[in-house]
Protein backbone atom coordinates (compact mmCIF):
# COMPACT_ATOMS: atom_id res chain seq x y z
CA UNK A 1 0.00 0.00 0.00
CA UNK A 2 1.05 3.37 -0.96
CA UNK A 3 2.15 6.25 1.43
CA UNK A 4 -0.58 8.83 1.32
CA UNK A 5 0.84 11.92 -0.71
CA UNK A 6 0.98 15.65 1.22
CA UNK A 7 -1.32 17.77 0.04
CA UNK A 8 1.27 21.11 -0.92
CA UNK A 9 3.15 17.18 -3.37
CA UNK A 10 -0.81 16.39 -4.70
CA UNK A 11 -1.49 19.90 -5.80
CA UNK A 12 1.31 20.26 -7.72
CA UNK A 13 -0.03 17.39 -10.52
CA UNK A 14 -3.83 19.54 -10.34
CA UNK A 15 -4.11 20.48 -13.99
CA UNK A 16 -4.10 23.97 -15.03
CA UNK A 17 -7.68 23.95 -15.64
CA UNK A 18 -10.96 25.51 -14.11
CA UNK A 19 -12.57 23.54 -11.38
CA UNK A 20 -13.10 23.06 -7.60
CA UNK A 21 -11.16 22.05 -4.96
CA UNK A 22 -12.15 20.42 -2.03
CA UNK A 23 -9.87 20.27 1.36
CA UNK A 24 -10.22 17.68 3.94
CA UNK A 25 -8.88 17.31 7.56
CA UNK A 26 -7.68 14.11 9.45
CA UNK A 27 -10.98 12.25 9.42
CA UNK A 28 -11.63 12.89 5.11
CA UNK A 29 -14.09 15.31 6.31
CA UNK A 30 -14.41 18.25 3.59
CA UNK A 31 -13.75 21.61 5.26
CA UNK A 32 -13.73 23.55 2.20
CA UNK A 33 -14.29 24.13 -0.88
CA UNK A 34 -12.90 27.03 -3.41
CA UNK A 35 -13.04 27.72 -7.19
CA UNK A 36 -10.35 28.25 -9.13
CA UNK A 37 -9.24 29.54 -12.84
CA UNK A 38 -6.13 27.72 -12.72
CA UNK A 39 -6.79 24.39 -10.10
CA UNK A 40 -2.98 23.82 -9.64
CA UNK A 41 -1.88 27.73 -9.04
CA UNK A 42 -5.18 28.41 -6.84
CA UNK A 43 -4.70 25.45 -4.61
CA UNK A 44 -1.27 26.06 -4.41
CA UNK A 45 -1.14 29.02 -3.42
CA UNK A 46 -2.63 27.49 0.04
CA UNK A 47 0.62 25.80 1.07
CA UNK A 48 2.94 28.99 0.57
CA UNK A 49 5.02 30.34 3.85
CA UNK A 50 2.57 33.48 3.35
CA UNK A 51 -0.89 31.50 3.27
CA UNK A 52 0.16 29.75 6.56
CA UNK A 53 0.70 33.12 8.46
CA UNK A 54 -1.85 34.86 6.91
CA UNK A 55 -4.98 35.31 9.27
CA UNK A 56 -7.63 34.28 6.77
CA UNK A 57 -5.99 31.31 6.06
CA UNK A 58 -3.79 30.55 8.72
CA UNK A 59 -6.40 28.53 10.75
CA UNK A 60 -7.15 26.47 7.96
CA UNK A 61 -3.85 25.61 6.33
CA UNK A 62 -3.20 24.19 9.66
CA UNK A 63 -6.05 21.30 9.85
CA UNK A 64 -5.67 20.27 5.92
CA UNK A 65 -4.72 16.51 5.42
CA UNK A 66 -6.16 15.82 2.20
CA UNK A 67 -7.50 18.01 -0.90
CA UNK A 68 -8.76 17.29 -4.02
CA UNK A 69 -10.45 18.32 -7.08
CA UNK A 70 -13.37 18.75 -9.63
CA UNK A 71 -13.05 19.86 -13.06
CA UNK A 72 -15.31 22.24 -14.68
CA UNK A 73 -15.70 23.41 -18.19
CA UNK A 74 -15.18 27.13 -17.66
CA UNK A 75 -15.32 29.61 -14.94
CA UNK A 76 -19.01 29.98 -14.89
CA UNK A 77 -19.53 26.35 -14.59
CA UNK A 78 -17.06 26.48 -11.43
CA UNK A 79 -18.64 29.04 -9.66
CA UNK A 80 -21.90 27.65 -9.97
CA UNK A 81 -20.37 23.89 -8.78
CA UNK A 82 -18.60 26.04 -5.85
CA UNK A 83 -22.19 27.28 -4.71
CA UNK A 84 -23.50 23.97 -4.84
CA UNK A 85 -21.10 22.73 -3.07
CA UNK A 86 -21.02 25.19 -0.44
CA UNK A 87 -24.82 24.96 0.00
CA UNK A 88 -25.27 21.29 0.08
CA UNK A 89 -21.18 20.48 2.02
CA UNK A 90 -21.74 23.48 4.21
CA UNK A 91 -17.88 22.73 4.89
CA UNK A 92 -16.68 24.36 8.45
CA UNK A 93 -14.21 26.80 6.95
CA UNK A 94 -16.84 28.62 3.78
CA UNK A 95 -18.85 30.41 7.07
CA UNK A 96 -22.20 29.67 7.33
CA UNK A 97 -23.62 30.57 3.94
CA UNK A 98 -27.03 28.84 4.01
CA UNK A 99 -28.03 31.13 6.78
CA UNK A 100 -26.70 34.50 6.22
CA UNK A 101 -28.51 36.69 3.85
CA UNK A 102 -25.42 39.52 3.57
CA UNK A 103 -24.15 36.56 1.05
CA UNK A 104 -25.00 37.75 -2.89
CA UNK A 105 -27.41 35.07 -4.57
CA UNK A 106 -28.82 34.94 -8.11
CA UNK A 107 -32.32 35.35 -7.80
CA UNK A 108 -35.07 34.30 -11.02
CA UNK A 109 -38.32 35.61 -10.59
CA UNK A 110 -41.32 33.00 -10.85
CA UNK A 111 -44.41 35.11 -10.65
CA UNK A 112 -44.03 37.15 -13.48
CA UNK A 113 -44.97 36.93 -17.04
CA UNK A 114 -41.06 37.74 -18.42
CA UNK A 115 -38.88 36.47 -15.57
CA UNK A 116 -36.45 38.66 -13.92
CA UNK A 117 -32.65 37.56 -13.24
CA UNK A 118 -31.34 39.72 -10.60
CA UNK A 119 -28.25 39.74 -8.68
CA UNK A 120 -29.48 40.32 -4.45
CA UNK A 121 -28.44 40.19 -1.54
CA UNK A 122 -31.64 40.20 0.08
CA UNK A 123 -33.23 37.31 -1.44
CA UNK A 124 -37.24 37.15 -1.48
CA UNK A 125 -39.03 34.66 0.61
CA UNK A 126 -41.52 33.44 -2.04
CA UNK A 127 -42.11 33.70 -6.06
CA UNK A 128 -38.71 33.75 -6.83
CA UNK A 129 -36.04 30.87 -7.54
CA UNK A 130 -32.92 30.98 -6.22
CA UNK A 131 -29.07 29.96 -6.85
CA UNK A 132 -26.79 30.58 -4.29
CA UNK A 133 -25.05 31.95 -1.87
CA UNK A 134 -21.91 32.23 -3.80
CA UNK A 135 -19.18 33.41 -2.04
CA UNK A 136 -17.57 36.16 -4.73
CA UNK A 137 -20.08 39.07 -5.56
CA UNK A 138 -17.69 40.29 -8.44
CA UNK A 139 -17.09 36.76 -10.00
CA UNK A 140 -21.28 36.42 -9.71
CA UNK A 141 -22.14 39.74 -11.51
CA UNK A 142 -19.43 38.67 -13.72
CA UNK A 143 -21.55 35.32 -14.88
CA UNK A 144 -24.64 37.25 -14.34
CA UNK A 145 -23.35 39.45 -17.52
CA UNK A 146 -22.27 36.35 -19.18
CA UNK A 147 -25.48 34.84 -19.37
CA UNK A 148 -27.15 37.64 -20.39
CA UNK A 149 -25.28 37.67 -23.42
CA UNK A 150 -26.01 33.74 -24.49
CA UNK A 151 -29.44 33.75 -22.64
CA UNK A 152 -30.69 37.44 -23.35
CA UNK A 153 -33.25 37.73 -20.19
CA UNK A 154 -33.82 41.17 -18.56
CA UNK A 155 -32.30 42.28 -15.80
CA UNK A 156 -34.94 45.35 -15.61
CA UNK A 157 -37.31 46.18 -12.91
CA UNK A 158 -40.04 46.92 -15.23
CA UNK A 159 -43.42 45.03 -14.11
CA UNK A 160 -44.40 43.91 -17.64
CA UNK A 161 -47.81 42.50 -17.79
CA UNK A 162 -48.36 40.61 -21.41
CA UNK A 163 -52.05 41.55 -21.27
CA UNK A 164 -51.42 45.58 -21.13
CA UNK A 165 -51.37 47.13 -24.34
CA UNK A 166 -49.46 49.98 -23.33
CA UNK A 167 -45.89 48.21 -23.53
CA UNK A 168 -46.25 47.68 -27.48
CA UNK A 169 -44.78 51.45 -27.82
CA UNK A 170 -41.88 51.00 -24.91
CA UNK A 171 -38.72 52.04 -26.00
CA UNK A 172 -36.26 49.19 -25.30
CA UNK A 173 -33.18 49.96 -23.56
CA UNK A 174 -29.67 49.88 -25.10
CA UNK A 175 -29.07 46.24 -24.07
CA UNK A 176 -31.81 45.07 -27.10
CA UNK A 177 -29.80 47.28 -29.30
CA UNK A 178 -26.60 45.14 -28.59
CA UNK A 179 -28.32 41.69 -28.49
CA UNK A 180 -28.09 40.84 -24.92
CA UNK A 181 -31.83 41.13 -24.30
CA UNK A 182 -34.99 40.19 -26.02
CA UNK A 183 -37.17 43.17 -25.10
CA UNK A 184 -40.13 41.69 -24.06
CA UNK A 185 -40.56 45.17 -22.43
CA UNK A 186 -41.75 45.93 -26.24
CA UNK A 187 -43.32 42.97 -26.64
CA UNK A 188 -40.44 41.46 -29.43
CA UNK A 189 -40.75 38.04 -27.41
CA UNK A 190 -43.64 36.37 -26.50
CA UNK A 191 -44.35 35.10 -23.09
CA UNK A 192 -43.74 31.48 -24.09
CA UNK A 193 -40.78 31.72 -25.78
CA UNK A 194 -39.45 34.01 -23.25
CA UNK A 195 -40.17 31.47 -20.03
CA UNK A 196 -38.39 28.99 -22.51
CA UNK A 197 -35.58 31.29 -22.95
CA UNK A 198 -35.55 31.60 -19.19
CA UNK A 199 -36.14 27.68 -18.52
CA UNK A 200 -32.62 27.08 -20.70
CA UNK A 201 -31.08 29.34 -18.11
CA UNK A 202 -32.09 27.33 -15.58
CA UNK A 203 -31.27 24.08 -17.14
CA UNK A 204 -27.75 25.78 -17.16
CA UNK A 205 -27.54 26.98 -13.64
CA UNK A 206 -28.87 23.19 -12.40
CA UNK A 207 -25.35 22.08 -13.91
CA UNK A 208 -27.29 20.50 -16.67
CA UNK A 209 -25.03 22.08 -19.52
CA UNK A 210 -24.50 18.96 -21.70
CA UNK A 211 -28.53 18.55 -21.48
CA UNK A 212 -29.25 21.65 -23.01
CA UNK A 213 -26.59 21.83 -25.14
CA UNK A 214 -28.47 18.69 -26.77
CA UNK A 215 -32.23 20.40 -26.56
CA UNK A 216 -30.70 23.03 -28.31
CA UNK A 217 -29.22 21.19 -31.01
CA UNK A 218 -32.18 18.94 -31.73
CA UNK A 219 -34.24 22.67 -31.68
CA UNK A 220 -31.84 23.65 -34.29
CA UNK A 221 -32.18 20.93 -36.39
CA UNK A 222 -36.03 21.03 -35.88
CA UNK A 223 -36.10 25.05 -37.22
CA UNK A 224 -33.48 24.03 -39.97
CA UNK A 225 -35.90 21.69 -41.17
CA UNK A 226 -39.05 23.85 -41.12
CA UNK A 227 -37.29 26.77 -43.12
CA UNK A 228 -36.86 28.69 -39.92
CA UNK A 229 -33.83 30.15 -40.44
CA UNK A 230 -34.03 33.44 -38.39
CA UNK A 231 -34.52 31.01 -35.03
CA UNK A 232 -31.93 28.67 -36.83
CA UNK A 233 -29.86 30.62 -36.51
CA UNK A 234 -30.30 31.99 -33.21
CA UNK A 235 -30.04 28.82 -31.64
CA UNK A 236 -26.78 27.94 -33.21
CA UNK A 237 -25.61 31.23 -31.87
CA UNK A 238 -26.52 30.28 -28.33
CA UNK A 239 -24.81 26.91 -28.92
CA UNK A 240 -21.14 28.03 -29.81
CA UNK A 241 -21.47 30.70 -26.82
CA UNK A 242 -22.23 28.07 -24.29
CA UNK A 243 -19.32 25.54 -25.73
CA UNK A 244 -16.86 28.58 -25.62
CA UNK A 245 -17.46 29.84 -22.49
CA UNK A 246 -14.21 28.36 -21.27
CA UNK A 247 -12.54 31.32 -23.58
CA UNK A 248 -14.56 34.38 -21.74
CA UNK A 249 -12.07 36.42 -19.07
CA UNK A 250 -12.12 37.30 -15.97
CA UNK A 251 -15.55 37.12 -14.33
CA UNK A 252 -13.99 39.76 -11.49
CA UNK A 253 -12.89 42.22 -13.86
CA UNK A 254 -15.89 41.67 -16.66
CA UNK A 255 -13.38 41.37 -19.36
CA UNK A 256 -14.89 39.77 -22.48
CA UNK A 257 -12.97 37.96 -25.06
CA UNK A 258 -13.33 38.03 -28.74
CA UNK A 259 -16.00 35.32 -28.35
CA UNK A 260 -18.79 37.47 -27.41
CA UNK A 261 -17.22 40.46 -29.48
CA UNK A 262 -19.75 42.84 -30.21
CA UNK A 263 -19.63 45.13 -33.88
CA UNK A 264 -18.74 49.02 -32.60
CA UNK A 265 -21.21 50.00 -35.66
CA UNK A 266 -23.92 48.16 -34.65
CA UNK A 267 -23.30 49.41 -31.15
CA UNK A 268 -23.17 53.15 -32.63
CA UNK A 269 -25.82 52.56 -34.71
CA UNK A 270 -28.04 51.12 -31.12
CA UNK A 271 -26.87 54.12 -29.46
CA UNK A 272 -27.99 56.54 -31.99
CA UNK A 273 -31.34 54.40 -32.07
CA UNK A 274 -31.78 54.97 -28.32
CA UNK A 275 -31.11 58.19 -28.14
CA UNK A 276 -32.75 59.42 -30.97
CA UNK A 277 -29.84 61.18 -33.27
CA UNK A 278 -29.60 60.95 -36.83
CA UNK A 279 -26.56 58.75 -38.48
CA UNK A 280 -23.48 60.66 -39.39
CA UNK A 281 -23.92 61.46 -42.96
CA UNK A 282 -21.37 58.96 -44.39
CA UNK A 283 -23.62 56.24 -43.26
CA UNK A 284 -26.87 57.40 -45.00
Amino acid sequence: MSEPVEPAEKVRTFPTTPGVYLMKDAVGRVIYVGKAVNLRNRASSYFTKAAAVDRRTAELVKVIRDIDFIEADSEVDALLMEARLIKDIQPRFNIDLKDDKSFPYLQITTHEDFPRVEFTREPADRGVKLYGPFANAKALRGAIAVLQRIFRFRTCTLDIDADDEKWKWYRPCLLYNINQCTAPCNFRISREEYKKDVQRLRLFLDGKKETLLDELREEMAAASKALEFERAARLRDEIKLLENLNLRGDLETHEQPEVFYIDPKKGLAGLRKVLGLDAPRSEE
